[in-house]
């Protein structure tokens, strides 16, 4: 029997696919600033459920809201932009794990507030860094009829970077040394306190 309108949910707002069935975009769910709507935040999460993504990927600053998706059973990263010197790595940790995903089979969506243009930098630097399309005009070009808009200078500098750590990428991080006396602060790193079960390997999934 199919699904009732409601059951299915709505669609989130600037919605698009930059890979089909794989990679895709949208506003934060339920809008932002003082468009921000409650059902419409839970109609638009329970519409990214029933489209079977793997996990959301939320780039905003804030972790506001991002426990709906634990209630209404949709898996997540908080992965806000750093500093722009830690941009390369923080590129290249993305991307990696993207690509595990992605050939893994499994679908990834990604928002900020809006979809902006630091959102979709991020977007066009991945087809180019994974050489989808290896010319980085081109895969600018293709990312901008996607989301139909243009790129503007923070997003040029994120393609650029892509292309350094795509040609020359950065080593891994060396390991940390145990601490051989308690420290006290179990409240690990920010990064750990912002994940959820969507981490760990590719297509291992939990729930």
């Amino acid at each position: 029997m199919p699904k009732g309108k409601w059951a299915q949910g709505i669609t989130p707002r600037n919605f698009h696919w930059v890979i089909t069935d794989r990679l895709a975009v949208c506003e934060r769910p339920g809008g932002y600033g003082d468009s921000h709507r409650k059902v419409r935040r839970q109609e638009e999460i329970i519409w990214i459920r029933e489209q079977g993504f793997h996990h959301v990927v939320s780039l905003s600053a804030s972790p506001h809201n991002l426990h709906n998706y634990d209630e209404l059973g949709v898996k997540w990263l908080h992965r806000p932009f750093p500093r722009a010197d830690d941009a390369p790595r923080y590129l290249q940790t993305i991307y990696e794990d993207l690509q595990a995903h992605v050939d893994a089979g499994n679908a990834v969506l990604f928002h900020q507030e809006e979809v902006s243009d630091s959102l979709v930098g991020l977007m066009a630097g991945y087809v180019v860094w994974s050489n989808l399309v290896p010319e980085t005009h081109k895969a600018t070009a293709v990312t901008e009829q996607i989301v139909g808009r243009r790129l503007g200078p923070r997003g040029r500098d994120l393609v650029t970077i892509a292309v350094e750590i795509r040609d020359q990428p950065l080593p891994p991080r060396p390991k940390a040394e145990p601490t051989t006396e308690p420290t006290g602060d179990d409240q690990g790193t920010a990064e750990e306190a912002t994940e959820t079960s969507a981490e760990g390997a590719a297509g291992q999934d939990e729930g």
